[in-house]
């Protein structure tokens, strides 16, 4: 009996053992030989990929920054404290990608894309690498659709079109962010969605802009970037790159996007030191040699696509902190030459009270009137020329000297227009409403209005386009050029407005 089953067990026992044998598996690790702030140096690996991802023993991730034969610089996309020198480093084989999609939208999430709100995990549609190419230029679109802010000076003296890059550029607390953050909430019935990536700010600052966004309801349509100042400097780096991915992969599907980066200064200086961590070679300002090229590869990727692409467009508008005014500095000097354009906020203005602080002297946009509703340039066209004249001759009028009748009318029109262009944090001003009021002021209408009554006649003007012009203003954001009769006709409307509040003011 035990001879007829022996062999049969046997065999079984042996097959058995061939299942639940050992499996090989191969595998790549490298270990840590030192840890430091923001920084990582690994022995072990060979084939390792320029910027590609790697997992700590710790769970922490990595960048492969610097490759050498014998050692490899890792810049840490984490806390550096929970990494051991010694412990293991595993490839991933892949580069860093964040989450794309619908799911995204109003959600706060860090610079790898993980959620940092109370909303749970992201159902995201796919995942798609940070680093993208730019699109050819075969694939790009001019930008001739107008982006309003709903910030009468710059819609009218620096127009910025769907696709365009237009930096913002000043010295601290002249209301930078306050700009960038108006642009978005203007975009309420616009269909354009918006992502606001905050590098290197302090929590309550980011705290404070989410918190306008909700209270708005802007921020359903709007992806929160965050990576803030207390984040490892590799997050706060690959920050921008991450919120450009979300918004490009919206722009591919043939929607608008707006994209604002707040601010590329801080992201510069997170950039330099992880270079001096990682011992490369410093240069002006002891920033790295490609410290041009991280900024032009990101906001290249900003543009319009041809309508067989699907004709989406994002807009970029970079945010820079200058000191004491220098704008002709390192980085302010690189990211003016990549850009279309520039609005400078000057610390005089703000200090004088004038808001927004817009130098429209020193602004300019390269997109220009090409993106601009016909009723501007029928309006407002020479209104940089008029102003900037304007600016002198009050200059000159400082002196004392004597002035003819001519001189003081034009000093009290550009005053008007000067007090016409102030504006407050959140009050966007539809366009046929800027239209009205900017008509008003450079057709002298309100050269006889007392300084502290512009505001009360403004609101009146605003309140009229309302309620009797309807049909005019369907005209003008249809983009259909108003006649000279049709100027006419509402600068007579507008007459009467003034004069009805004059009257009102007077009783």
């Amino acid at each position: 009996m035990l001879r007829t089953v022996l062999p049969g067990l046997l065999e079984d026992i042996g097959t058995a053992m061939t299942r639940v044998g050992p499996a090989l598996e191969l595998a790549e690790i490298a270990h840590v030989r030192s840890v430091g702030d923001g920084v990582a140096e690994i022995v072990g690996f060979t084939g390792l990929h320029p910027d590609e991802l790697v997992i700590f023993e710790s769970g922490v991730t990595g960048l492969a920054a610097n490759l050498g034969e014998a050692r490899t610089g890792v810049t840490v996309l984490g806390d550096t404290g929970r990494i051991r020198s010694g412990e293991r480093v595993h490839r991933t084989g892949r580069a860093v990608d964040v989450p794309v999609g619908a799911a995204l939208l109003g959600r706060v999430v860090d610079g790898l894309g993980q959620p940092i709100d109370a909303g749970g995990p992201i159902e995201a549609e796919a995942r798609r690498a940070i680093e993208q190419p730019a699109p050819r230029i075969m694939d790009r679109a001019p930008v001739d659709e107008p982006l309003q802010t709903g910030i009468k000076a710059i819609d009218a003296a620096i127009p910025i079109g769907r696709g365009q890059r237009e930096l913002i550029v000043g010295d601290r607390q002249t209301g930078k962010t306050a700009i960038a953050l108006d642009a978005i909430l203007n975009q309420a019935d616009s269909g354009v969605l918006s992502v606001y990536c905050a590098v290197g700010q302090r929590a309550s600052a980011v705290a404070r802009v989410i918190a306008a966004l909700r209270e708005s309801g802007a921020l359903e349509r709007t992806v929160v970037v965050v990576a803030s100042g207390e984040d490892a400097p590799g997050l706060q780096f690959i920050a921008p790159y991450a919120a450009t991915t979300m918004a490009e992969h919206f722009m591919r599907q043939g929607r608008d996007v707006l994209v604002v980066y707040d601010d590329l200064t801080r992201h510069a200086r997170a950039y330099r030191e992880l270079s001096l961590l990682l011992r490369r070679p410093p240069g002006r300002e002891a920033y790295p040699g490609d410290v041009f090229y991280i900024h032009a590869r990101l906001l290249e990727r900003a543009t319009h696509l041809r309508d067989t692409l699907g004709g989406g467009s994002m807009t970029a508008l970079p945010i820079i902190e200058t000191q004491a005014q220098n704008i002709s500095a390192f980085i302010p000097t690189n990211l003016i030459s990549i850009t279309d354009g520039q609005i400078y906020l000057s610390p005089a203005l703000f200090e004088k009270g004038q808001l927004p602080a817009i130098d429209i002297g020193a602004s300019v946009s390269r997109i220009g009137g090409k993106v601009q509703l016909p009723a501007y340039r029928a309006v407002a066209g020479d209104l940089r020329l008029f102003y900037s004249q304007f600016e002198e001759l009050e200059t000159f009028a400082r002196f004392g000297t004597r002035l003819d009748e001519g001189t003081r009318k034009k000093l009290t029109r550009g005053r008007r227009v000067r007090d016409v262009l102030q504006q407050t944090e959140r009050d966007h001003f539809p366009v046929p409403e800027q239209i009205a009021v900017l008509l008003a002021a450079t057709e002298g209408l309100l050269d006889g209005v007392a300084p502290g009554a512009v505001g009360a006649v403004q609101q009146a003007i605003r309140t009229a386009v309302r309620d009797r012009m309807g049909a005019l203003s369907a005209r003008i954001e249809a983009g259909e050029t108003l006649s000279q009769s049709d100027l006419e006709t509402l600068v007579d409307a507008l007459r009467d407005v003034v004069t009805a509040q004059e009257s009102h003011g007077h009783a």
